[in-house]
């Protein structure tokens, strides 16, 4: 009998380890193509997503996925993760650490996933949670497997595939499938998928996509967003449910009046004794602006902004009243509230939709479940007026690059209507620099600055009027002024006038040892307080487009008083550049023989450029540094 059974026990043996071994030659990382390793912080081995639609309200989502991480900037694409809330089972979890040997060195199973809510301390109420492995690697590379399934009856949410996760990564292989047996109807839209090698099959009850092979990209500074060059598919049903309420629509009209009349309406009772209060503040008012500022101001007082994550998929501003007794909201409940007050003041206001932060647009042509905040749109003729209710700070009808420049959606009554936010271009934002300076015999700078800041410049500095002397005086030294060693702020007065969105500095300065003196000179550079010195990093090849994010202007004047017995023997040269991305002015008068004037105006243009230009661009920049480090040579009497 044993000899019989040996040779099958052999080969059991040999099946396990031939097994053992093909999995290890599959994850180790000397099978990675070599091509896929370069530029890449981590390599997609596989990626699969694959989901059913059992019917309009009922999904499962299963992915599994291998990631062989390099390096720490890779361990983003290797999350050890699953969001989960009231409406969503996971029904599958586990996670598997490999080293580069293909060698397995950790196994978590789902009781090993911690079980925390999915949003940060910052969030009151939520039923969003999310279980994870927070893995520290002990070594590089490795790899992860993680598998996950999930089961929903929310479909409003049918996951995008993002084949490629972003720059500095690389896939060998990632596919996207879509069952559909009931033929549930349905809307894609492909975005930038002609660049990118995909294949695609497509019946009446499916949706496969494939990609192979893609390198990794590297990014390049001053250029456009992964989002705007990647692939991405976007999947909706024109009937879903989201947290058991059911909703049809095709596209924005119809999405905005479901949100509407599911999420919003009836969601905007006041309290009687705060209309009372809301009609006696606005009383004698009669035009809808000024209505509409008292109102703005009385919710800025009141309120603060705390997160609040529930009701219908946290798409559910909480009720005004709610919002009216306990003095907080999310972003969607401090809207919603502002809107119930000024509906109170007959002011009309509409709820909005926007990607914030990020400048990133709601897609006008594929209407879906899309914005991460909420803001305020109140029409004003040609001129809409936006509000952003969450900020206890900013000024009425002002939104800074929080939300500024891109579409959003406008939630009537009627329907969804796309609209952009106001747009701060380039000259309006505007910084102008007025500073009387004194150098003195030993080399010290004495100096009274007037800084006024518009536009987003106001942005970047309204903040600074909450800081405390410590902190204000430690932001000009290490960050306005740091490349000045030995400055020294004396006395400051900053005015914020939020009426006409402009912010005032006046500063009175110091900066010890700043010019260099000997026996016959006195050497010091012309441009003291606001130095522009960046070169952008040369590309010998350059892919990538040249974006400008922002565009600007600045105007800078310098009355420089000489210390005694030191004269200037000659003017300056002027100088002025003029490019489409730009222009840059530097003119100087001797206004008697221990002044002179010093003028600079740069303006930067915002926008999107062709690769070709960036070699003109960094010259540009280039011919603007050299310039700024200008040093001028007294002589000495």
């Amino acid at each position: 009998m044993f000899k019989k059974k040996f040779p099958k026990i052999l080969f059991i043996l040999f099946l396990y380890a031939f097994i053992g071994y093909s999995q290890r030659a599959d994850l180790n990382v000397f099978s990675i193509p070599a091509e896929l390793k370069e530029n890449a912080n981590a390599v997609v081995r596989y990626n699969s997503i694959e989901i059913f639609i059992e019917d309009f309200d009922e999904m499962l989502v299963s992915e599994k996925m291998i990631v062989t991480v390099f390096n720490k900037l890779g361990n983003s694409d290797a999350a050890i993760e699953e969001r989960y809330d009231n409406h969503t089972k996971i029904t599958n979890l586990s996670a598997l650490i490999y080293d580069a040997f293909g060698n397995e060195i950790k196994k978590f199973k789902e009781r090993d996933f911690l079980d925390v809510s999915a949003v940060d301390g910052g969030t009151l109420y939520s039923d969003s949670r999310v279980k994870y492995v927070n893995y520290t690697p002990v070594s590089y590379p490795y790899t992860l497997v993680f598998e996950s399934e999930y089961k929903t009856s929310t479909t409003g949410f049918i996951p995008t595939w993002f084949p490629v996760n972003g720059y500095y990564v690389s896939v060998e292989k990632s596919s996207y499938k879509i069952n559909n047996p009931k033929k549930n109807a349905w809307r894609k839209k492909e975005t930038h998928f002609d660049s990118f090698k995909i294949e695609k099959t497509e019946t009446e009850t499916s949706l496969e996509y494939v990609l192979k092979n893609q390198q990794a990209l590297e990014y390049e500074n001053s250029s456009i967003s992964s989002r705007d060059i990647l692939p991405i598919l976007k999947v909706a049903l024109n009937k879903f449910s989201l947290d058991g309420v059911h909703g049809e629509f095709t596209n924005w009209l119809e999405f905005g009046k479901w949100m509407h009349e599911a999420l919003i309406k009836n969601q905007d009772i006041i309290d009687e004794k705060t209309k009372i209060k809301i009609l006696e503040l606005v009383e004698g008012v009669t035009d809808p602006i000024e209505k509409a500022k008292i109102v703005y101001a009385y919710m800025q007082n009141k309120t603060r902004y705390i997160s609040v994550q529930v009701g219908i998929g946290g798409w559910q501003p909480i009720a005004a009243n709610i919002v009216d007794e306990v003095g907080y909201g999310d972003c969607k409940g401090l809207t919603n509230y502002t809107k119930a007050l000024l509906d109170v003041v007959g002011v009309s206001s509409y709820f909005t939709l926007v990607y914030a932060d990020e400048k990133r647009n709601i897609d006008k042509d594929f209407s879906s479940f899309q914005g991460n905040h909420a803001i305020l749109n109140i029409p004003n003729k040609e001129k809409d007026i936006w509000l952003e209710c969450t900020s206890q700070t900013m000024p009425f009808g002002f939104l800074g690059d929080f939300t500024d420049d891109r579409d959003v959606l406008v939630v009537k009554p009627e329907g969804g209507f796309i609209k952009r936010t106001a747009i701060y271009k380039d000259e309006i934002n505007l910084q102008t620099t007025l500073a009387k300076i004194e150098l003195t015999p030993k080399g010290n700078v004495i100096a009274s600055l007037n800084r006024v800041s518009k536009g987003l410049q106001y942005d970047d500095k309204s903040y600074l009027d909450t800081f405390t002397e410590e902190e204000l005086i430690k932001n000009y030294k290490s960050r306005t002024w740091s490349y000045n060693n030995n400055l020294e702020i004396n006395s400051h007065h900053l005015t914020n006038d939020k009426e006409n969105i402009v912010f005032t500095e006046n500063l009175e300065v110091s900066i010890a040892n700043y010019a260099a003196v000997n026996d016959t000179e006195y050497l010091f550079r012309v441009n003291i307080f606001n130095a522009e010195n960046e070169v952008p990093k040369r590309y010998r090849d350059r892919n990538l487009p040249l974006k400008i994010s922002s565009g600007y202007k600045d105007v800078d004047e310098y009355i420089i008083k000489f210390p005694e017995n030191y004269t200037l023997n000659y003017t300056p040269e002027n100088k002025e550049l003029a490019t489409k991305f730009g222009t840059y002015k530097i003119s100087f008068k001797i206004k008697d023989e221990r002044t002179l004037s010093y003028k600079k105006e740069i303006v930067i243009k915002e926008g999107v450029y062709p690769k070709e230009d960036y070699t003109k661009y960094r010259s540009f920049r280039r011919s603007i540094a050299k310039a700024e480090n200008l040093r001028v040579a007294l002589t000495k009497k």
